[in-house]
């Protein structure tokens, strides 16, 4: 005679229906933290993209807004697409652009490579101190995006001017006898963005010293390898990544900077970001404008594109 326990089966059969609930809620919670950055993404980045290649693809013209339509329905209902190349045509046409996105790019260039220059000791240096000292040196990087960055860049102002705290110290110490002119040059431009994105720098490269094994240090002291050796041979080689990672939170932004430039440099500093002002703003030529920003972005993304991609093929190697 078998006996067949009822309870025992109604709660593993109730045990299974619930791990099987659970197992879906997991899986929709998953699936709901990766569509998350994706629409993100989606919402924030391809949409203005679209419309920006939209007005690109357009022509001047004067009306709100100042751009033709792309799609058109004419009287009989027939839909009409309409695409100019002709912006892009004369971005390459006209020297002004080429010499400002070569401008642009130097300006990123040289800015990105002093902030390395400045906040890889610095960021070295905070590894190396002590707890308390630590703390107090990165709230000091962190302490300036407490203030308006408006604020900050009017400070400098005050501080290059031919009048300014520079100058009258300078003259006060006898270095000098007649003011330098600092302010409205392209050097006051180099300061404004290295001050500006120097803890843009430091902080990528802090996190990534954070994480190495000191020990590796320690046994190629043992192993007789000087402090400089081992500085090149280890230390520097695997804060790589950290090295990318600051240099391009510095260099894109740097590239399209349009405050500094325009109060530092004063105008006689031609940049992209101010080339993209006087195109919407003054110009209202926005398929032009729009056309010059697309250019700028595949200047941009297209390297990262394929260092991204040749370090994938070195990771699968």
């Amino acid at each position: 005679m078998t006996v067949v326990n009822h309870s025992d089966e109604r709660a593993n059969h109730f045990s299974n229906a619930l791990l099987d609930v659970l197992r879906r809620v997991q899986s929709g919670w998953r699936t709901i933290v990766i569509l998350v950055p994706f629409a993100w993404l989606l919402i924030f980045f391809l949409a203005p993209f679209i419309v920006i290649a939209k007005i690109s693809l357009a022509e001047v013209v004067i009306a709100s807004p100042p751009f033709t339509r792309m799609i058109e329905w004419t009287d009989n209902g027939i839909m009409t697409i309409r695409i100019v190349f002709d912006n892009f045509l004369y971005i390459f046409d006209d020297d002004l652009y080429s010499r400002t996105y070569v401008n642009s790019l130097k300006v990123s260039i040289i800015s990105t490579f002093f902030c390395l220059l400045i906040g890889y000791p610095m960021a070295y240096g905070i590894i190396r101190s002590g707890p308390l000292a630590k703390k107090m040196l990165l709230f000091a990087i962190i302490l300036p995006f407490w203030t308006s960055f408006l604020l900050r860049v009017y400070a400098w102002m005050g501080l290059l001017a031919d009048q300014g705290t520079i100058n009258n110290i300078l003259i006060w110490l006898g270095i000098i006898d007649d003011p330098v002119r600092m302010l409205y040059t392209e050097f006051a431009v180099y300061i404004g963005i290295i001050y500006t994105y120097l803890p843009f720098m430091i902080l990528p490269l802090y996190a990534n010293m954070e994480k190495l094994d000191q020990t590796l240090n320690e046994a190629a002291a043992d192993l007789g390898s000087q402090p400089t050796n081992t500085f090149f041979k280890i230390t520097l080689p695997l804060t790589v990544p950290g090295i990318i990672a600051g240099s391009l939170l510095v260099f894109i932004p740097a590239t399209g900077e349009y405050i500094v430039p325009d109060l530092l440099g004063g105008g006689n500093v031609q940049m992209i970001g101010r080339l993209l002002y006087n195109e919407f703003s003054r110009n209202v030529d926005w398929p032009v404008a729009s056309a010059v920003a697309i250019v700028l972005l595949f200047l941009l993304v297209l390297p990262m594109a394929i260092y991204q991609y040749y370090q994938g093929k070195a990771a699968e190697q």
